[in-house]
């Protein structure tokens, strides 16, 4: 789990910890000394709530919890666990059972849980029965009865003890595939990410939890969101497999104008890959939770992104219309090429985001932070609508979320499969100026096909500056194809340079659209290496 814990990363904090460890006593059933209080609830009644709350000044109810537990420190805090006997629906014959996370540390804000029983909400009662407060010094019989919860998670019959999916903190929460391994984040919503001012991070006040049917694959959860700037209603129905795929329906509604609203938010971690070696000093060649932002555009075209950790803060929107998808992933599951055998980069998941219905005119948004840290989420991902968002207005989104290794949706086009970069120039020779050397590997597609006469070009476009030695050759173990060139920066500034390439034949193109955003360095940064015996 590599997620920053400091209070001065409001990005990241509230993730590390989701792999507490459980301990076994008494039942649920046990735990209810009083007879519940049912009242009516559904999906109509949630958005109206929602709407109505937005009309209603912010009330926070951030710290509402005793000094014992605000004041615990990270390994004291550790060693809250929830008694798995304890889970809901452990004695009922379903697929899924649900535990809860306690509060305490960076936790501090208490949350509403309920059982849905026959269309029917039934608080589920905070006790500290519930929890092993094992060496804390923590007296949990001390505690107030009605303290509430930090966040669940949730386990499938196929394996009691790991999770499939969380949520923790904020309007955070984390989902796996088959490959069992968490990685990346996402949110219910953000709030003004990346700009002037500080970003809010809207929360999940109460939760809903269907109580599964005895047969049934998937589950549902309802959730109310709340913050300074907006109110929301959602609804999660989760079905875990391969990928766990979420179908997400949103309905927010603004207290405010909000100037940047990020809808379906991801954040995940790139400090050092094979095309960014900024932070190269670690042992291990790749260090990453995300490799790259995939996007399947309104007009059909089909766009890869690699990930980069840049010297300084970075904010790209890509206009579209209608998007047909985006996601962060992880497209590369070599272990080889990570060489760490206690977090598993290789096997974390990639997260694919596919609209339902029409999402009108916006952006994809990307946000790079530096890092020098695996600790540090420091990059973000999400959909702005173009539309002002104001008060008063209905806002309604719906999605499918794929958690999992590669995404189910791909482009039928060759991929991306590797991007290197280095010094520019040519092997032997003097160099007389600072270049960049581009390496883009495409594989899949009709690659394999091409026969040896095929002439195959890699179509490039920068922003600005020249490019020169371009070349598109054939690379054989990969059944693929090598796309290679310089970029000559076009005077001594530091200045972005966009760079766009696709490889093509016979004026058709065969591979997805690689998008590249590149920061030339200082004037005294640029060496050129040249050996003494050059001339």
């Amino acid at each position: 789990m590599q997620f920053n814990l400091s209070s001065a990363n409001p990005m990241a904090p509230i993730l590390l910890i989701w792999a507490l460890l459980c301990s076994v006593s008494v039942s649920a059933d046990e735990l209810r000394r009083s007879p519940p209080v049912a009242e009516p609830f559904s999906y109509a009644w949630l958005k109206g709530h929602a709407r109505h709350q937005a009309s209603q000044p912010y009330v926070s109810h951030k710290g509402e919890l005793p000094d014992s537990l605000k004041h615990l420190d990270w390994d004291d805090y550790q060693q809250l666990h929830f008694k798995k006997k304890a889970a809901l629906w452990r004695n009922d014959d379903t697929r899924f059972r649900a535990e809860l996370f306690h509060l305490g540390l960076y936790f501090d804000t208490p949350i509403k849980i309920y059982e849905l029983q026959q269309g029917d909400a039934i608080p589920v009662k905070y006790s500290s029965a519930m929890f092993d407060y094992g060496k804390s010094k923590v007296n949990g019989k001390a505690l107030p009865k009605d303290l509430g919860f930090a966040g669940f998670r949730m386990q499938y019959h196929t394996d009691w003890e790991r999770d499939v999916i969380a949520f923790l903190g904020a309007s955070y929460f984390r989902a796996v595939g088959q490959e069992m391994q968490y990685g990346l984040s996402a949110r219910g919503l953000a709030v003004d990410t990346a700009t002037d001012h500080p970003e809010e991070f809207p929360m999940f006040t109460e939760f809903w939890l269907q109580r599964p049917q005895h047969d049934a694959d998937n589950t549902t959860i309802y959730a109310l969101m709340d913050s300074p700037s907006v109110t929301g209603a959602y609804r999660f129905e989760i079905q875990p497999g391969a990928h766990l795929i979420m179908k997400v329906d949103a309905a927010i509604y603004p207290r405010k104008n909000i100037e940047r609203l990020g809808i379906a938010p991801l954040t995940s971690m790139y400090m050092v890959g094979e095309n960014d070696r900024r932070t190269h000093y670690d042992w291990r060649p790749e260090i990453h939770d995300s490799d790259g932002l995939a996007l399947h555009t309104g007009n059909g075209e089909w766009i890869w992104r690699p990930l980069n950790n840049p010297e300084h803060l970075r904010f790209n929107a890509y206009s579209d219309n209608n998007p047909k998808g985006f996601g962060l992933l992880q497209r590369d599951r070599n272990f080889d090429h990570y060489q760490d055998d206690g977090v598993f980069y290789e096997k974390r998941p990639s997260l694919w985001i596919e609209p339902t219905g029409n999402w009108g005119a916006g952006s994809v948004q990307l946000v790079e932070i530096p890092t020098l840290d695996e600790t540090f989420d420091n990059i973000v991902a999400f959909w702005h609508p173009a539309q002002p968002v104001t008060p008063g207005q209905e806002l309604l989104y719906s999605y499918n979320m794929y958690w999992g290794g590669l995404p189910p949706h791909m482009s039928p086009k060759a991929r991306v499969v590797d991007t290197f970069t280095g010094l520019g120039g040519v092997i032997g020779k003097k160099r007389a100026y600072y270049s960049k050397r581009f390496v883009v590997d495409f594989a899949g597609g009709t690659l394999p096909m091409l026969g040896k006469n095929a002439q195959v070009k890699a179509v490039i476009s920068v922003s600005r500056g020249r490019t020169e030695i371009e070349s598109a050759r054939p690379l054989h173990a990969i059944d693929g194809y090598r796309a290679m060139f310089d970029l000559v920066p076009p005077d001594e500034g530091t200045e972005p340079i966009n760079i766009r390439l696709y490889l093509e034949a016979d004026g058709q193109p065969l591979s997805e659209t690689w998008l590249y955003q590149w920061d030339p360095p200082a004037k005294a940064q640029r060496q050129l290496h040249n050996a003494g015996h050059l001339k």
